[in-house]
């Protein structure tokens, strides 16, 4: 495949704080890759080296020339923070972008496939959360780009706006549109990407497909059971197992096992309550690499600590310090 993005030990410091360290990658063209993270990982300075809008050490090819050489008109961007005037419509933004350009999409072609033909002349201050970012999106598509690059397209929407940009990237993509996105969000890297990076303080430390990164760090399936069963049932599941503090965790059952898993423990006489079922996903790989959980917020909580709402941590053993017998 030709390569539509290649980066090559990009560096950028500020002070004496180090964004990028030496990070190499390719993006193919036709792909989808996403760059994740948590909060202050280097993505949106990375980002900025790629489409040359910040100086960095190492060197940077876009479609084969330095960013700030290649045809403007080939790239659409939307950074993480961007506020467009707030008394013009949804058509009046796109009819602004639009005319940046000798060429590009329609307007009309582009509020349709955003989801706000519907929408189009209403004041971007008077859009839902998910409408103004699809706006957004919208103000990079009317260039028609070979390539775009979106920094956190769905931070701070609602999940039905969420998914609405999910299918308009996923439909993008099957259009031919390279596709270079960052996110916090693993879930979202993982449903849209044909690779991710991800990236810890500044450097990227794994890249491949999300199945591939899931086989090699994401770790077994895994089968809680809440139960008052005896320690010694485990040795009668068949797979590997632990009990403690009331809950049952059993490794690396396909779910159609779940059944006989059940079926021991009522042949052991023990009762049990709420059964849950999990796949490894890239949160686990994350935080096998590197210790470390990303929450919804994109911060990060180290291994054993609970976020909080207000972004804070608990320690695992707290109700031990504070005398609760969990």
């Amino acid at each position: 495949m030709t390569a539509a993005v290649v980066a090559e030990d990009v560096r950028r410091s500020y002070g004496d704080t180090t964004a990028v360290d030496g990070v190499s990658l390719a993006v193919d063209e036709g792909e989808v890759f996403a760059l994740v993270g948590p909060n202050g990982a280097g993505k949106t300075t990375l980002v900025r080296a790629l489409l040359g809008t910040t100086d960095a050490e190492g060197e940077v090819r876009v479609f084969g020339e330095s960013p700030r050489q290649v045809e403007r008109s080939r790239i659409g961007s939307l950074p993480q923070s961007f506020d467009p005037p707030a008394r013009l419509t949804a058509r009046e933004l796109l009819d602004y972008f639009g005319g940046l350009y000798d060429a590009g999409r329609s307007v009309e072609s582009v509020l349709e496939d955003v989801g706000l033909a519907g929408a189009a002349d209403t004041w971007y201050e008077n859009l839902s959360g998910g409408q103004k970012r699809r706006v957004c999106v919208g103000t990079a598509l009317v260039n028609d780009p070979d390539l775009l690059v979106l920094d956190e397209p769905t931070t701070g929407i609602d999940p039905a706006g969420r998914r609405a940009i999910w299918r308009l990237l996923e439909d993008l993509a099957a259009g031919g549109t390279t596709v270079l996105l960052t996110t916090h969000y693993m879930a979202e890297a993982e449903r849209l990407a044909d690779r991710v990076g991800l990236l810890a303080d500044g450097e990227l430390i794994a890249c491949d497909s999300p199945a591939a990164l899931i086989d090699a760090h994401g770790g077994d399936s895994r089968l809680v059971i809440d139960t008052d069963a005896d320690p010694a049932v485990t040795n009668d599941l068949g797979y590997p197992a632990e009990l403690a503090e009331g809950q049952l965790t059993v490794y690396d059952v396909p779910p159609e096992e779940i059944g006989g898993v059940v079926a021991v423990l009522d042949a052991a006489g023990a009762t049990y309550d709420a059964i849950t079922w999990t796949e490894p996903d890239l949160e686990d790989v994350y935080l096998d690499l590197t210790g470390e959980a990303v929450t919804a917020s994109g911060d990060t909580v180290a291994a054993g600590e609970t976020p909080l709402a207000d972004g804070g941590r608990v320690p695992d053993d707290f109700g031990d310090r504070m005398g609760d017998s969990r």
